[in-house]
């Protein structure tokens, strides 16, 4: 990729990180309608919480695949670069998204 197209792409996710992720996000799209189906009929809410629990834990996953990745490429390029000011902000930009990762 070239110092253009980089400065232009708003993400970067490795290849064999891309379908682990899309495999995840698509059992968690399950899990969801499970979720609606056990509302829809009524199921113990005890059952209907330890999902919901499951759900958070396995979108907790994605989100530290995805902020690895981050972190492995965005952010190493940004300080690699030798541009001061680029790399500031993607330190800054990593700070505010780890703080929304842990709901700080």
């Amino acid at each position: 990729m070239t110092e253009q197209q980089l400065e232009q792409a708003h993400g970067y996710i490795k290849a064999k990180d891309r379908e682990r992720l899309q495999n995840r996000l698509k059992r968690i799209e399950g899990q969801v309608r499970g979720l609606q189906r056990m509302v829809d009929e009524e199921t113990y809410c005890v059952d209907i919480l330890t999902q919901v629990a499951s759900v958070v834990s396995a979108l907790e996953k994605v989100g530290a695949l995805v902020l690895k990745d981050h972190v492995e490429h965005c952010v190493r390029e940004s300080i690699e670069s030798g541009d001061r000011q680029k790399a500031d902000e993607k330190v800054e930009e990593l700070t505010a998204a780890v703080e929304r990762f842990l709901r700080v």
